[in-house]
């Protein structure tokens, strides 16, 4: 159901500070919280004498006391105090622990095997650091479905027109075919559209006048990142071969899908783009609509996890699902190679 050995997004990394703080990822309960140096720890929130969650306890200084009998754990999950029987800590008085990184304003955390948590493995959010790009707020949600759900959405331009009619005015479907190509990291879904007019909501946001050449770019990442793409440059001056003009506007909306358990998912997002870098009034215009976009989202998604979760007939695909069904391919096969790989380094202990 999950891919484990890969990094997800935990948190904003502003919101987790040194309060223990109590979430589920992959269905695992995990406690959050940092250092006093300000590092990050994930620990597995279950003491393993009684499983009372560790997020009950106490933080004494960078560790965690439980709140049931005082065992005591650090940063690593080994226990360093027990206090009803000092000097005869139970051997197996551990908890696991996660790595956990920050990067980009948020908290990544490895899900699999610890030996293989690489930073380097962490999805590049390209020119982050370059100032004349701009960046809004973001935000996180929690939708009450599956995660593929969300994912298989967020490879589907066509949707817009029906429901975020709203949050970016429709204009979601084009008689322009879809091209559909696998990557070495996932699917892209993706057209140009021709000497049209600009979407209503870009519109407010391009730098000239008229129709365009514009790009819808629909990326699904493993194991669940969306980098939605679109490009708004001057008609004649769009294209796959093209490299982009002075006038070119370009935003990438990028999403951040991590399954709590297979009927939740904590969405996070954030735009970037490549004018107005100190802009607040166009960094809230994109944000607000974004949420409102996505809250449209939230109320579809939710109501089709149910309907599939209980389908009494059987349902149907259709073309525009050709990304999505890709995706969905490459994540089975990337799931069942890990699966097969674990199964390997057991028969080898």
């Amino acid at each position: 159901m999950f891919l484990r050995n890969c990094w997800y997004v935990a948190a904003w990394s502003a919101d987790i500070g040194r309060a223990l703080r109590a979430e589920t990822f992959l269905g695992e309960n995990i406690v959050l919280y940092r250092q006093q140096d300000g590092s990050p720890v994930a620990l597995e929130n279950a003491c393993p004498h009684r499983k009372l969650p560790l997020s009950e306890g106490n933080l004494k200084g960078d560790n965690v006391e439980c709140g049931y009998h005082g065992l005591t754990f650090d940063c690593s999950g080994a226990c360093i105090d027990s206090p009803t029987q000092r000097g005869m800590t139970p051997r197996r008085a551990v908890v696991k622990s996660y790595p956990v990184v920050d990067r980009y304003r948020l908290l990544w955390i490895w899900m699999g095997d610890p030996a293989l948590a690489d930073p380097d493995k962490i999805l590049p959010v390209e020119n982050y650091d370059d100032a004349s790009w701009g960046l809004t707020d973001g935000g996180v949600m929690d939708i009450d479905c599956h995660y593929l759900w969300v994912c298989d959405n967020l490879l589907d331009p066509s949707h817009v027109a029906w429901v975020h009619v709203t949050s970016f005015a429709g204009a979601g479907t084009d008689e322009e075919p879809l091209n559909v190509e696998k990557t070495d990291r996932g699917v892209i879904v993706s057209r140009w559209i021709e000497n049209k007019p600009p979407s209503p909501y870009y519109a407010k946001l391009v730098a000239f006048e008229g129709d365009c050449d514009r790009l819808q770019h629909y990326e699904m990442c493993l194991p669940a990142i969306a980098l939605n793409k679109s490009i708004y440059t001057p008609v004649g001056t769009g294209g796959y071969d093209k490299a982009p003009v002075e006038e070119t506007f370009i935003n990438i909306s990028y999403n951040f899908m991590t399954p709590i358990d297979a009927d939740r998912t904590r969405y996070f997002w954030f735009q970037h783009r490549n004018s107005d870098p100190d802009n607040a009034e166009v960094s809230t215009f994109m944000n607000d609509g974004a949420r409102m976009a996505f809250l449209e989202d939230k109320d579809v998604l939710e109501k089709v996890h149910l309907g599939m979760k209980h389908a009494k007939t059987p349902h149907i695909d259709l073309g525009l699902d050709a990304g999505a069904k890709q995706f969905r391919r490459v994540l089975e096969r990337a799931i069942k190679a890990e699966a097969n790989d674990h199964d390997v380094a057991l028969t080898q202990v």
